[in-house]
């Protein structure tokens, strides 16, 4: 390889758009570094470093070419029979065919003649130069700016006046720096060189020229005060946020999208401390959190015990000497904001939620579904037949009851300022207001927690009147969503199916609920056929990728999802027990018996009684296997109704003997009808002790 140099290049811009500035870095510097590797440029090893910055998009790139080797092709021209002519010298073809790729006559002896499928062809070996690495870099900086992950394109002009460019934002200088020297190229009307910008305002010098590509990030920091590195800047401001919280004793909220924000919207960070007035504490601190972080981008702080304080953190891009009117700005900016959720929240508390229950009427769900009203009726109907199959007592409250009532006001906060202004606290709020109207705790914890789980390792409801509003609310949407067509299709799943289906999936399951799918779809009121299968499919596919996804095999997921099992909170048990029954030293052949029974009973002609006549059992080895199955099929059943499913699947292993057996010596398809109807019928009755657990079929490779 010859000599290699490291290579430097960076965009300079107006300001990025900070949500999407993380994944602009990294996309910026991947396409252009595996661009540059395609070209033969970029070598093994090479490290990439991606910088990002409000303003700059830039890569680092160790061990870059200035030249791509030269390759040695081989090309395919044509059949010998067509090249040359009896006499072996070229055609007029031939020579044609060379003419187009720069070569002449003179060529003609060395062409190689080889095997070209069943007959000859010529080929013709050349030298293709190597790229140089403006030429490389050229179309490696146009494809990874044509790859850039760009939210919306902006339109703008150039110096020129005429001529318009389209990009994320306008861009205003290009560096391209190897080693030392400049790369000859140019985009979005740009010229390479080695000059770029700092800090807007904090630059020790306006203009920073950087010497070679090692000493970009050192230069930027130092002349343009600028961390130019996503990672780096944003391990600053994490430090920096942790130093300030421990003066106060107090720690920041963690909030990894809300600090990778503030990262892209900073370049020289400095963390202060400021404070409001105490008396906005008396707003439901989810609302106070809400408001810093997602209109001011401000870090709250929190006592020991988790509870919001009249303090918070704010990220400045500059460092001045007395920071007082910075933290004076944003403590005067914030006062607005709290003032605003103050009110609504002392607003909404004039009207109890109750008294909002008629307005969901007037409020579209959807247009074949009808109103807020309609939906919430039929949730709560859901909800207290839930109540009253899972019972109990709560407090001297009828479950059934509470969850009716609970579900009956879950979405009367819809209706609320706050919620109006904040969607992200539906359910939160509705908790805050029912207490305020004297609702029980089980009722107001139900209605915030009747969105949960709201996404994957979300908790659980956290009692009961709150699992049955939530499982109903869920149950309902997919209800009325597969009932009017409105199926999930490839990505698109715009009323969250998936998500309902999962979190269904997680409380039946975990918290092991003895409610029977079929009975669910019935009182949801679904009962059109169609309908019902399409949503069991969807449930079950769901059910199965989340076990896989839990570690379990496919083939243990399949043993156990392919029975359809109605009672889901099973599913667990059932899964130990085919894991337990898969390590057996009979569960091989047993597995493989099964499914070569399954396939049997599948071809009959008739349909299969699982019913033995032992006056017609002939063979040793048929007598043998039906007293085997007198023995353990009770074992088996005894075991499977009390719920001891590894037991009932351990059962099965005295079978593996007599099985084997049977079908080394008895014709199952005997000529004799009744002996055969017997024979499968036996089968049958195997077939029916084996696969109550389990498909055990699926387990047979």
């Amino acid at each position: 390889m010859m000599s290699t140099r490291n290579l430097l290049v960076e965009l300079f811009v107006e300001e990025l758009p900070p949500k999407a500035l993380k994944k602009l870095g990294e996309s910026f510097a991947a396409t252009l570094a595996s661009s540059l590797t395609s070209r033969g440029l970029a070598g093994d090893p090479a490290a990439v470093t991606a910088y990002a910055s409000p303003r700059r998009l830039a890569v680092h790139l160790t061990n870059v070419a200035a030249r791509a080797a030269d390759k040695q092709v081989q090309q395919k021209l044509m059949p010998v029979t067509v090249a040359l002519d009896a006499n072996g010298q070229p055609t007029p073809a031939l020579l044609k065919k060379l003419a187009a790729l720069g070569a002449d006559v003179s060529v003609v002896p060395t062409l190689k003649r080889q095997p070209d499928g069943k007959a000859e062809a010529l080929f013709l070996d050349s030298v293709v130069p190597g790229a140089t690495l403006a030429e490389g870099l050229q179309a490696a900086l146009e494809a990874a700016l044509a790859a850039l992950p760009i939210p919306k394109v902006m339109s703008y002009q150039l110096a020129d006046g005429w001529t318009s460019v389209n990009f994320v934002r306008p861009a205003h200088k290009l560096v391209a720096l190897h080693g030392a020297d400049v790369v000859p190229i140019g985009v979005l009307g740009l010229s390479a060189g080695r000059e770029t910008q700092g800090h807007r305002f904090e630059a020790s010098n306006p203009i920073v020229a950087i010497r070679d590509a090692d000493s970009y990030a050192q230069q930027l920091e130092s002349e343009g005060a600028v961390i130019a590195g996503f990672a780096a800047r944003r391990a600053e401001i994490e430090t920096q946020l942790k130093a300030a919280a421990a003066k106060e004793g107090l720690q920041p909220i963690e909030d990894d999208a809300l600090l990778d924000e503030v990262t892209a919207l900073v370049e020289r960070p400095n963390v202060l401390n400021c404070q409001f007035e105490p008396e906005f504490l008396d707003v439901p601190q989810e609302c106070l959190i809400l408001t810093m972080k997602a209109n001011q981008k401000y870090f709250p702080l929190l006592d020991a015990a988790g509870k919001l304080t009249n303090k918070f953190l704010v990220v400045s891009n500059i460092r001045p000497a007395d920071p007082s009117a910075v933290i004076g700005g944003n403590e005067r900016v914030v006062r607005p904001r709290l003032a605003d959720a103050k009110f609504f929240f002392d607003q909404d508390r004039k009207k109890s939620l109750m008294d909002r229950i008629p307005g969901l009427a007037k409020v579209v769900y959807h247009n074949k579904l009808g109103t807020q009203g309609e939906r919430v009726e039929r949730v709560a109907a859901l909800a207290r037949a839930i109540g009253e199959k899972l019972g109990g007592v709560q407090l001297g409250n009828d479950l059934a009851n509470q969850a009716d009532r609970a579900a009956v006001l879950a979405k009367a906060d819809l209706l609320t300022d706050m919620v109006g202004e904040f969607p992200e606290l539906q359910g939160i709020m509705g908790r805050y207001y029912a207490l305020h109207d004297g609702e029980p705790v089980e009722v107001a914890d139900a209605i915030e927690d009747h969105y949960k789980p709201r996404f994957a390792g979300d908790e659980l409801p956290r009692g009961n009147v709150g699992l049955c509003v939530a499982l109903a609310d869920k149950l309902q949407t997919l209800a009325d969503m597969f009932g009017i067509g409105q199926l999930p299709t490839g990505d698109k799943d715009p009323f969250a199916l998936r998500r309902h289906a999962l979190g269904m999936l997680r409380m039946l399951i975990e918290r092991d609920l003895p409610l029977d799918l079929g009975w669910l779809f019935a009182v949801a009121k679904l009962t059109d056929a169609k309908v019902v299968g399409q949503l069991s499919e969807f449930i079950y596919e769901r059910l199965a990728g989340s076990l896989r996804e839990q570690g379990y095999s496919a083939l243990e997921v399949d043993a156990v999802v392919g029975l359809r099992p109605q009672r889901l909170g099973d599913i667990p048990k059932r899964l130990a027990a085919v894991r337990a029954f898969a390590a057996l030293p009979e569960a091989a052949s047993l597995a493989a018996a099964n499914k070569r029974v399954g396939n049997i009973l599948k071809k009959a002609e008739a349909a299969v009684t699982a019913r033995v006549d032992p006056a017609l059992l002939k063979e040793a080895a048929e007598v043998a296997l039906s007293k085997a199955l007198d023995t353990v099929k009770p074992q088996a059943d005894a075991a499977f109704e009390r719920g001891d499913y590894t037991a009932s699947l351990q059962a099965l292993a005295a079978l593996k003997a007599p099985v084997d057996s049977f079908f080394d010596a008895v014709m199952v398809n005997a000529e004799d009808a009744q002996l055969r109807a017997n024979r499968l019928g036996l089968l049958a009755t195997l077939h029916q002790a084996m696969n109550r657990v389990a498909d055990l079929s699926r387990l047979s490779a």
